[in-house]
């Protein structure tokens, strides 16, 4: 891609700032996006944390649900950090009866799975596919990944350490051809290096 990519952020709710913020710092054209018509012309798409079912329910209400499917079937890039890890899911454990999911990556995810141990958790992941030594994630009542079909890349688990209890040897992040999640918030922390990533899958679509 010559020109500067666009990658939306969707804006219905959750920490969209920081994703805008970002993404900002990786030279790409970014939209705040809300109503249908503002899908039209993007590259990839950045699903942020926030409360998944309540993204759900105003996915559809915003009649942007249907829409944001089938480009994403179609091949739009998209990123979903926390709660967006959790709508790009095909299947969920724990979620609301009337939750919607967007699919996009072919795996099990259980929804606020850190949360039963405790509200926030931090630590240092080995991530497949950037460089610059270990990535400091934290996680906020995050997801995690139960399992992943044959087709999706793991691309960082929780290390067996003291801290980790529960969640040692759980898949924090994947990544399915075009689209990409993790179970922590890189927008939270300053380290660039996963919405760079991100923003080079973009650009090689």
């Amino acid at each position: 891609m010559t020109t500067q990519p666009l990658v939306g952020v969707l804006a219905l709710q959750g920490d969209v700032r920081e994703h805008v913020a970002a993404l900002t710092e990786c030279d790409v054209r970014v939209r705040a996006v809300r109503r249908v018509e503002e899908l039209d012309d993007l590259h990839g798409i950045v699903l942020p944390g926030g409360e998944s079912t309540t993204m759900s329910r105003l996915l559809e209400t915003f009649e942007l649900l249907d829409p944001l499917r089938e480009r994403i079937a179609a091949g739009l890039p998209a990123y979903g950090s926390c709660a967006g890890m959790i709508m790009l899911a095909s299947k969920v454990l724990d979620g609301r009866p009337d939750q919607h999911q967007l699919g996009g990556i072919d795996m099990i995810v259980r929804r606020n799975a850190f949360g039963r141990q405790v509200d926030s958790f931090e630590e240092d992941l080995d991530f497949t596919g950037i460089d610059g030594g270990s990535l400091h994630a934290v996680f906020i009542r995050a997801p995690w990944v139960e399992s992943v079909s044959p087709e999706v890349e793991v691309l960082a688990t929780v290390p067996d350490t003291p801290n980790a209890g529960a969640a040692a040897g759980r898949i924090v992040a994947v990544r399915q051809q075009s689209v990409l999640a993790t179970a922590f918030h890189p927008e939270l922390t300053g380290d660039g290096r996963v919405h760079r990533l991100f923003t080079k899958m973009v650009r090689a679509s």
